[in-house]
């Protein structure tokens, strides 16, 4: 029987990317800590298994206006993505984008960690920002056997539904988000709910409202029409019966489900799906810290201005751990820009 012989090629290991501190998450809790470790003087390494920077963010809802990041009265997702990226950037953090840290461990001490791809980070700290972990989209269920275009789950860029007949599916703070935000840039903008009750913000739905959006509610999606594309959607709506609705495009704002992925198997002290810290924001491995939505502890309130002051006790309690000879508080930026 002829055929072939195997080979076997012998792959050369990478070489392991050494730093002082290892951050995992590229949302803006991470990208901070970078820059706020570069200001204490840290070598710092960025991993993401995402291909961008910006975490939740970039993915999710880039073009939507932000109102609680202290300093800016209003500022798109995108814009303060790009701001945090500029500001870490004179201390030129290692990016890894596009890479899952898939293992961590310890050698003497300090941690180092595995990614996909073959890469190896050997750190004298570690801090893991990481948001909600891994996230994917809630299908829409009347779409399972649809295979054409048209169907999202965020819109990156409003300008892709310009002139079109846009259904958004969902009744959080998302799917009214989506209706603010493309209300003058699309054709038409209609909300459909299966309920009555939303579990978006009301001053949001009083916004949406006031646009004249319109919004059916008790309302379930039936099917998706088109072929190569969407061509328009079906609903049954309680006490009316069937409709057939225009559409173009079909926003999906249904949630995500959350995973923490490789990282739950680190033998980390978890608290449904979030990582328990002490005050120092430390974890419960050595060396190992915890930042943003990722982060748990008694009285937690999930906010991007939260993660950013987490950032900064965690990397400040780093730098100690790492030269006990350093200060804890290193002075005020104004005093050493």
């Amino acid at each position: 029987m002829g055929g072939t012989a195997a080979t076997t090629e012998s792959v050369t290991p990478l070489p392991p990317i050494t730093v002082d501190l290892a951050i995992v998450g590229a949302g803006p809790t991470g990208l901070f800590a970078a820059y706020y470790a570069g200001f204490r003087g840290l070598r710092t390494a960025v991993v993401d298994a995402l291909p961008e920077a910006g975490g939740q963010i970039t993915a999710m809802y880039p073009e939507k206006q932000i109102y609680d990041v202290a300093g800016f009265p209003a500022i798109k997702g995108r814009d303060l993505v790009e701001n945090l990226l500029r500001q870490a950037a004179p201390f030129e953090p290692v990016y890894l984008l596009g890479h899952q840290a898939r293992t961590l461990d310890h050698v003497d001490g300090l941690p180092v960690l595995g990614l996909s791809g073959g890469v190896t980070v050997a750190a004298k700290a570690l801090l893991i920002t990481g948001g909600l972990g891994s996230f994917s989209p809630r299908p829409l269920p009347a779409a399972a056997g649809f295979r054409g275009a048209g169907i999202v789950y965020f819109v990156p860029e409003l300008a892709a539904h310009a002139g079109q007949d846009v259904v958004i599916v969902g009744g959080g703070d998302s799917a009214f988000d989506w209706a603010l935000a493309l209300h003058g840039v699309a054709r038409s903008t209609v909300i459909v709910h299966r309920r009555e009750k939303f579990r978006a913000h009301q001053a949001t739905v009083d916004r949406v409202r006031a646009l004249g959006v319109p919004i059916i509610v008790n309302a379930q999606v039936t099917a998706v029409r088109g072929t190569a594309h969407v061509e328009g959607i079906a609903v049954d709506v309680k006490d009316e019966g069937p409709r057939e609705l225009p559409a173009d495009a079909i926003v999906a704002a249904l949630g995500f489900t959350a995973d923490l992925g490789p990282l739950g198997e680190w033998g980390l002290d978890l608290d449904h799906r979030t990582i328990t810290v002490d005050s120092t924001m430390a974890a419960s491995l050595p060396r190992t810290y915890a930042a943003g939505d990722i982060a748990s502890y008694p009285g937690k309130v999930k906010l991007i201005a939260t993660g950013f002051g987490e950032a900064a006790t965690a990397v400040n309690n780093a730098a100690v751990a790492i030269d006990p000879a350093a200060h804890l508080f290193p002075g005020h930026s104004s005093e050493n820009p």
